[in-house]
């Protein structure tokens, strides 16, 4: 396998993000890996209102009481970041599940309602010990795209089947194969023992239903309930245990979660907790080793360098990347008066996808010459038509 490099070494090399010693953990994002950031929430997002999610917002302080109710301070307190204010115990919060419950419980729900899904980008903290954090892998400030399905026990093996299917297309767009794993009952859980074995048969079922070939993982499950962990394998082929999908009877218990069922009588709804990418953070880290820093089309920053030959083309590439960004391609101009070689050179180790280059010709007919960072020329395009070809291969995601 040739060199490869470490994501902290891709991250400086191609300007994406920082790491500083006066926040231990957490991560400086640059504006070009904050623009991959955000193209991955976009599209995250797209998929979540085409499924029938609603997206919120919660606060990332709140009283310790919400945790202690529903059950996380005592198996999670050593991991919550604690603050005092007023005499009284403040957590920044480490999961989304105890406030998605809240807003659920913020009305009366009926049985006509569910499935309800929320959907929630909030900052989370963890208390990581400093000898484990590492780069985009290991952190304390972290972002999960993070959703909590509120459904009835006749809604769980199509939510769950759905669910599977999204992971599975989420995780073709990077070319990762993926592999089901059933997390089982830890030692240290909550809850009624006879809810864990009707949660565990019906993850099982689900599984079977969509016809996955899945391991099992005794004992690995959360404290609160079993899940179904996907693991994927990245082009060095290492594995990654990344999405997982729960089932948990017990938080709707503690946090006294109901709906009025069809006979007018309160009943207790089941939550699913999923995660696609899980830490966002740790994702783009696996990306970024994934791909070398060589990002498909959709993801990249800078989608198209524009090379402009003389100062003389200047003028005409500025028009270029203006016709470039009104289509909501990212471009940049390279107006350094450098030769041509070196900008290529330059343009390539920046790993951009495109390079449109622009002489005395391009300028007098309207158009661009096209390489490719791997060095392909694919010779002479009008503008439209160079735009139009962009378009389509973004909106392919390929």
């Amino acid at each position: 396998m040739p060199n490869l490099k470490d994501h902290r070494q891709i991250g400086a090399e191609l300007d994406l993000y920082s790491f500083h010693d006066t926040a231990p953990g957490a991560v400086f994002w640059h504006h070009k890996g904050y623009l991959i950031y955000r193209s991955l929430q976009d599209y995250l997002r797209s998929e979540l209102l085409s499924n029938g999610y609603d997206e919120v917002f919660t606060p990332v302080m709140v009283k310790s009481d919400l945790f202690k109710k529903s059950g996380h301070w005592d198996f999670y307190s050593e991991n919550i970041f604690k603050l005092e204010q007023e005499k009284e115990i403040y957590a920044l919060k480490p999961m989304n599940c105890p406030e998605a419950c809240l807003i659920y419980g913020s009305k009366v729900r009926s049985y006509q309602e569910l499935p309800i899904r929320l959907a929630d980008f909030g900052i989370l903290h963890r208390n990581e010990l400093s000898g484990v954090l590492g780069g985009l892998f290991r952190v304390r400030q972290f972002t999960i795209d993070d959703a909590h399905h509120f459904v009835r026990p006749d809604q769980i093996q199509k939510e769950i089947e759905d669910l599977l299917v999204f992971v599975e297309k989420f995780y073709k767009l990077f070319g990762f194969r993926s592999e089901f794993m059933l997390a089982t009952k830890p030692d240290k859980a909550m809850g009624d023992s006879k809810l864990w074995e009707e949660a565990e048969k019906d993850l099982e079922q689900a599984l079977k239903a969509a016809k996955v070939k899945y391991g099992i993982k005794e004992k690995d499950g959360a404290f609160y309930g079993p899940k179904i962990d996907i693991h994927i394998k990245d082009s060095q082929e290492r594995d990654w245990q990344l999405a997982t999908i729960q089932l948990d009877f017990q938080i709707p218990e503690k946090m006294e979660l109901e709906y009025i069922g069809k006979d007018g009588r309160p009943k207790r709804p089941v939550i699913i907790h999923r995660a696609i990418t899980g830490s966002l953070e740790r994702f783009m880290g696996i990306l970024v080793e994934h791909y070398q820093g060589g990002f498909p089309l959709w993801l990249s920053p800078v989608q198209v360098a524009i090379l402009p030959i003389t100062d003389e083309q200047l003028g005409y590439a500025k028009v270029v990347k203006e016709k470039l960004e009104a289509e909501n391609i990212r471009a940049e101009v390279d107006e350094r008066s450098e030769r041509l070689q070196a900008k290529i050179r330059d343009a390539a180790l920046q790993k951009i996808p495109y390079l449109a280059i622009i002489g005395k010709s391009e300028f007098e007919s309207k158009s661009v010459s096209i390489r490719t960072r791997e060095g392909k020329d694919l010779g002479k395009l009008e503008l439209t038509k160079f735009i139009q070809k962009i378009k389509e291969e973004i909106d392919k995601k390929v």
